[in-house]
């Protein structure tokens, strides 16, 4: 077989295990699983050597991010200190293929001290993992979808996607939302588009605010000196004006064009602004967008101009 016929072999291989599995379920070892971990008032303990032990740290940061506190505890060090980390009211998700494995079968009796609750993910029921477990999830494969049948694939692809399905039923039985995930992935762009507020990345100091009247030669100054693009004509500090680059190239195609003339003359009367401060960024970033424009200002309930925000500034958070 070609490079590109192994290729293509492997995925369909993986994707009949899933397929098989799926048609293949024993409803009531789910339901117990997921009750288990569900009601566990701890943490859940993922354990596991070699491939599983790696696919086993993958489900448990997966069950953390999504709400269900957990962590990955190698067997072999666990019987060398590490079993301190486990305690009364956490609950142990235990993988082995074969259900033998003599690194995770040392732990149990000292599980079963602690009165931890287990959920086995083995190939057989009758394995002696599964057989020690309080629930078991079967992660038996036809075929494993390496040339030679041997390498742990289609079984560690098999056990990845039902840590990834518990992790789902946890989701929809802890009723977590887009909130809670973001809440716990505050550096990500959801947490960033839900949380980021505008009050934390708009300007609010050496603003080019000017009058109405200044001259616009000393106008262009404060727009240079402000270094966003624009000057902000205020009354009493009220917004009644913005003065752009655009402004200023349109105001110089003018046949009256003259640099002694007050700035407002030039300048856009009724600009867009925002008077709502706690407006999420990625709000007024689509407000900017939809507007084609690159500064809006942020003013309180009376106009009072309290800051500005630039796309760039947008752009730099990350706000998406």
């Amino acid at each position: 077989m070609s490079g590109v016929e192994i290729f293509e072999q492997t995925l369909r291989l993986q994707a009949d295990a899933l397929l098989f599995a799926s048609q293949n379920l024993d409803e009531k070892q789910i339901e117990r699983a997921i009750a288990i971990l569900y009601n566990t008032r701890g943490k859940v303990v993922v354990s596991g050597v070699g491939k599983s032990g790696l696919v086993g740290a993958k489900i448990a940061a997966t069950l953390a991010s999504t709400g269900t506190p957990s962590f990955f505890l190698h067997p072999t060090e666990a019987m060398h200190g590490d079993l301190g980390m486990l305690q009364k009211g956490d609950c142990l998700l235990a993988i082995s293929y074969s259900g033998a494995s003599e690194e995770l079968l040392a732990l149990l009796p000292h599980i079963k001290r602690l009165e931890i609750p287990i959920v086995a993910m083995s190939c057989a029921q009758n394995s002696a993992l599964a057989s020690a477990a309080d629930a078991f999830l079967s992660v038996f494969v036809r075929q494993e979808s390496c040339p030679l049948h041997i390498a742990p694939t289609s079984s560690t692809t098999l056990t990845m996607a039902l840590g990834d399905a518990l992790a789902g039923a946890l989701i929809q039985k802890r009723g977590f939302g887009k909130e809670d995930f973001a809440a716990l992935h505050p550096g990500g762009t959801l947490g960033r588009q839900l949380f980021v507020r505008i009050k934390d990345i708009m300007r609010t100091r050496n603003l080019p605010l000017i009058p109405p009247s200044m001259p616009l030669k000393d106008a262009i100054v404060a727009m240079s000196e402000g270094r966003l693009g624009s000057a902000i004509l205020v009354e009493d500090n009220r917004l009644c004006g913005i003065l752009s680059d655009g402004d200023l190239r349109r105001a110089m195609m003018r046949e009256d064009f003259d640099f002694a003339t007050p700035c407002a003359r030039y300048a856009t009367a009724n600009p867009l602004y925002s008077d709502d401060c706690e407006a999420l960024a990625v709000e007024i970033l689509r407000k900017i967008e939809s507007h084609k424009i690159q500064l809006l200002v942020m003013t309180d309930s009376q106009k009072h101009v309290v800051g500005v925000v630039h796309l760039h500034d947008l752009i730099e958070a990350k706000i998406k």
